[in-house]
């Protein structure tokens, strides 16, 4: 079954970098969306960056210039180089998989949690 872990959360202060990871298993991601999402306490889950086979990057206005999200050539690893953190990006960092044409293939990390403090 399809598999999706994270790694590479912590707590680190204002100014600094971090790089999550996330590692898929369990199929072909060729034809799949991978993301990153993240939810802070009392929020909703909010979509960071995400990529396609092909590239195509996309991002949240809140992280543009920031964060960059990169892919292995099997989709199974992608990354979130995460710069010039901010506390409003703390939260917990999820790495989500989605068919491109079959949504209901939409797949889900445990979460890894990013604190910005000083």
């Amino acid at each position: 079954q399809v598999q999706l872990v994270e790694s590479g959360g912590g707590l680190v202060q204002p100014g600094g970098s971090l790089r999550l990871s996330c590692a898929a298993s369990g199929g072909s991601f060729r034809h799949y969306t991978m993301g990153w999402y993240r939810q802070a306490p009392g929020k909703e889950r909010d979509m960071v960056a995400r990529i396609t086979y092909y590239g195509d990057p996309d991002y949240s206005d809140s992280v543009k210039g920031r964060f960059t999200i990169t892919k292995d050539s099997a989709m199974k690893l992608v990354s979130l180089q995460m710069n010039s953190l901010k506390p409003e990006d703390t939260a917990v960092y999820y790495c989500r998989a989605t068919h491109n044409s079959w949504g209901q293939f939409d797949y889900w990390g445990q979460g890894t949690q990013v604190t910005v403090s000083s």
